[in-house]
């Protein structure tokens, strides 16, 4: 299938004034599936998200082939406000988009989340991390794929505790993902025998001078500073605790959801040791390779993350669906084609086998991931190696564990830029009871 008409969609600052959807006739629209990727094109989560994920959607559309119905993706910039994320999403909602898409900065995606609800209209949430999403926010309208603040703190978070971080600090993105973050990763601190000392929170998205939060996180003595933000906001705390020489007095640094894009940003030098949790890495296996041969020419300078990933997988998956129970019965009801979304089980070279939890959560593995020293990294965005392989219970068939080889097999195995995969030290940790939407 050829990738439909594209069309960026304007939003403005101080109000969610967007052109209108080209008109199709009512024959165009009773054949044509509309996606819409919302996300933030322009601020601090554009690398982890942003047009990366538009180029992931279009490889999941053009790979799906043609099935008897055609396919337009559609993109647009939210700002990571709310307000303009809601004005968006009930447009295209009523001018005939049929997904919507990616979604992140959580207070948006709970937000856009309520209008999928309400109009009984499909949205694939992949950019946001709380776990509200699937929790108190739960729709039967919604899925979300990839990754949750609970993942996070209990892979990260519980990862540093073991080691032997049992004070805390947070450094919080004051708004819902920071928050969820803080909560989340608090719970497993306290659970385990640990204390969390403080926490601020700090103005979002205006910030990017984080010294007198550091220095108030190393007044409190904590063994561990965890920041509870993303983006560019993860990459600056990263940096000016490097430049106050945080680390060298013993300090760790918890950097509680970071992307292999950040990495890059930060550098070895300086983020060499940082561990973070990702449901993909584009050197995990033959699979992830191949997949990112194949989306790398639509975003050259750019390799792809959990997000963008989760993008090409969600809307693979959910082009299945339709396909499978017939375009008029999807467009009729978000909820019916979620359901057929659930009930059908996930395949794809991002993420492998998984399957879809009740409440909407994608279940896949998620390894816990360690920043590599300068002498490590050996290619072009080599930059992590494995500590350990989290699966989360129903995440992957039971007769599918430990079939990753492991160690200097992988190594061996290794293919394209010549880096070394990671090596998978393989653990279970289980995942909340689903709760009905």
């Amino acid at each position: 299938m050829e990738l439909g008409r594209r069309s960026l969609l304007a939003s403005g600052a101080a109000a969610a004034a967007v052109t209108s959807l080209p008109r199709l006739s009512r024959a165009q629209a009773a054949n044509t599936i509309r996606i819409g990727v919302l996300n933030d094109q322009s601020g601090t989560y554009k690398d982890n998200t942003g047009p990366g994920s538009v180029a992931c959607a279009q490889q999941a559309i053009t790979e799906f082939g043609n099935r008897g119905f055609n396919v337009e993706l559609i993109f647009a910039d939210h700002q990571n406000r709310p307000d303009i994320g809601v004005n968006l999403a009930r447009q295209w909602y009523d001018q005939g988009v049929d997904m919507i898409l990616d979604v992140p900065t959580s207070s948006v995606g709970l937000a856009v989340n309520n209008v999928a609800r309400e109009k009984n209209r499909a949205c694939i949430n992949v950019g946001s991390a709380t776990s509200d999403l699937t929790g108190a926010q739960c729709a039967p309208t919604m899925i979300h794929w990839a990754y949750d603040t609970y993942m996070l703190a209990r892979s990260t978070g519980g990862a540093m505790v073991k080691a032997g971080g049992d004070t805390w600090f947070f450094i919080t993105a004051d708004y819902a993902f920071g928050h969820a973050l803080e909560r989340d990763t608090g719970n497993f601190v306290k659970a385990a025998g640990g204390r969390v000392l403080g926490q601020v929170r700090t103005p979002f998205p205006a910030t990017t001078d984080f010294s007198a939060f550091l220095v108030q996180a190393q007044a409190s003595r904590a063994k561990v500073i965890g920041f509870a933000n993303a983006g560019s906001d993860t990459i600056n705390c990263v940096k000016q605790a490097a430049e106050f020489g945080i680390t060298r007095r013993g300090v760790k640094l918890a950097a509680l959801l970071m992307f292999i894009t950040d990495v890059h940003s930060i550098g070895l030098e300086t983020g060499q040791g940082l561990v973070c949790t990702e449901s993909f890495y584009w050197n995990l296996n033959d699979r992830t390779r191949a997949f990112t041969r194949r989306v790398l020419p639509r975003m050259p300078n750019l390799y792809p993350n959990q997000i963008h990933a989760g993008c090409y997988s969600a809307t693979l998956h959910y082009l299945k669906a339709v396909a499978d129970m017939g375009v008029a019965a999807s467009k009729a009801s978000g909820t019916e084609v979620i359901n057929r979304m659930k009930a059908m089980p996930t395949e794809d070279d991002a993420f492998g086998a998984g399957s879809i939890r009740a409440d909407g959560r994608k279940l896949c593995p998620s390894y816990l991931l360690e920043v590599k020293s300068p002498a490590e990294s050996t290619a072009p965005l080599g930059l992590l190696q494995g500590a350990a392989d989290h699966r989360g219970r129903g995440g992957v068939p039971a007769a599918e564990r430990g079939r990753l080889p492991a160690g200097a097999e992988l190594a061996r195995k290794a293919q394209g830029r010549g880096d070394s995969p990671p090596e998978i030290r393989t653990g279970t940790i289980p995942c909340r009871p689903p709760a009905a939407p």
